[in-house]
């Protein structure tokens, strides 16, 4: 049971983190029975957006939040309402990274197109391009017009790719300033390779044709948005949660304040101001069992991990192997209210085996009792993956104990 109506102007560390791991949709909730639309959908909004990333050592980033939070899901449904015009619910755009947005925020990200439009997006580099080459994104934009869907091989002049995240081709390089812009968006994917077109065919028409808000209102809207996903953090949290304009959005802050949006309070051992969303509920318990993504919302921003959890993490995909701590793709475990472990997870789809490379657990924590419930996710996680099996190395100090409660 949640309590509202949060009159105190201090909260303790506990508190903090109740409110938070409730607002992200951590709610203690029995996750074994397949999970339906409504519900998908209804975590989807409630977390504002999925994170795209390219990494699939285990399975896309971007599936990874809702099944923490739902367990076992279709991801086909889930793909159909992101890349099929017949049944989309989201879009792609440039949130907290790349990110799948639902539809109802299109509107209120308008803003970052109109100033990439201006000159002044968030990549200096494709601002660059942009003023560059405004001839060629002009004949980009006609070719697509005219030609509908395409990727970025099929657009003239395209050129070759050097490699790396500025090595693209003069054709990729187009499309992405043209998406950056808003004049393209995503009309589908093709494995993770994007297929651009004009938003008028992607986007319906009952989201395009709405009134763009004042960047001033579409910010306010994106800091009460972050507060509700969070539904408590220090300023540089809720700016972080959209990638927002400093200035601007302390500016918006002010403005959820203002209009009862937030409520400034203390927490207790954190140095900063916080702020408490108007929506916000403490539960008596909150949290639940679940393997995060390096790129949930929950962990995403690395000093509030560590604020609210008292967890130190880093990724460390490109960091050199021999210089690894704890794997190329460690996913935090959620245990209960703390994040009490982590593990290195590799899917082999070839041997259909749920490979768990390293598995270590927090100083805190109870190493046979994080043993078990970790044993409990890693079977969920590889019957919501189809692998029939789970390979536990002995690497780290959770090992011995987890390869024993997976027998």
């Amino acid at each position: 049971m949640a309590r509202r109506g949060l009159t105190g102007d201090t909260l303790s560390a506990s508190e903090a983190r109740r409110i938070a791991l409730y607002a992200q949709g951590f709610r203690g909730q029995l996750r074994e029975s397949k999970a339906n639309w409504a519900k998908i959908s209804r975590t989807a909004d409630e977390l504002q957006l999925l994170q795209i990333d390219s990494v699939n050592v285990l399975v896309r980033s971007h599936y990874l939040p809702l099944f923490a939070r739902l367990g076992n899901y279709d991801m086909a449904a889930l793909d159909k309402r992101s890349f099929d015009n017949r049944h989309r619910y989201f879009f792609e755009c440039w949130a907290h990274e790349a990110s799948l947005v639902p539809l109802t925020l299109h509107p209120f990200m308008r803003w970052r197109m109109a100033r990439a439009q201006s000159g002044i997006g968030t990549y200096r580099h494709m601002n660059q391009f942009g003023r560059d080459e405004k001839a060629y994104l002009k004949t980009v934009l006609a070719f697509i017009q005219g030609h509908g869907p395409v990727r970025a091989s099929e657009i003239p002049e395209s050129g070759k790719s050097a490699g790396g995240w500025w090595g693209w081709s003069k054709g990729k390089l187009a499309l992405e300033t043209l998406f950056d812009q808003g004049h393209l968006t995503t009309a589908t994917r093709q494995g993770f390779e994007r297929i651009y077109d004009v938003p008028e065919r992607v986007i319906p028409a009952s989201i395009h044709n709405l009134p763009t808000p004042t960047e001033a209102d579409a910010l306010q809207e994106l800091i009460n948005r972050s507060a509700t996903a969070l539904g408590i953090g220090t300023e540089k949290d809720l700016i972080d949660y959209f990638r927002l304009p400093a200035p601007e959005a302390r500016l918006a802050i002010a403005a959820c304040l203002e209009a009862g949006q937030l409520k400034a309070v203390d927490v207790e051992g954190w140095s900063r101001k916080a702020y408490l969303s108007a929506s916000a509920a403490l539960p008596r318990k909150a949290g639940g069992r679940a393997l995060l993504t390096p790129f949930d919302p929950l962990v995403w921003n690395r000093d509030r991990a560590e604020r609210m959890f008292d967890f130190h993490y880093r990724i460390e995909l490109y960091t050199p192997q021999h210089k690894r701590k704890f794997g190329y793709y460690v996913l935090p475990f959620l245990n209960g209210e703390k994040l009490a472990g982590r593990v290195c997870l590799k899917a082999d789809r070839a041997t259909s085996t749920l490979l768990v490379n390293t598995s270590h657990v927090e100083a805190a924590c109870d190493v046979d009792e994080t043993g078990e419930s970790l044993a409990g996710e890693l079977r969920l996680m590889a019957q919501w993956l189809g692998l029939d099996h789970i390979k536990a190395a002995k690497k780290g100090n959770l090992a011995s104990s987890l390869k024993r409660h997976l027998v």
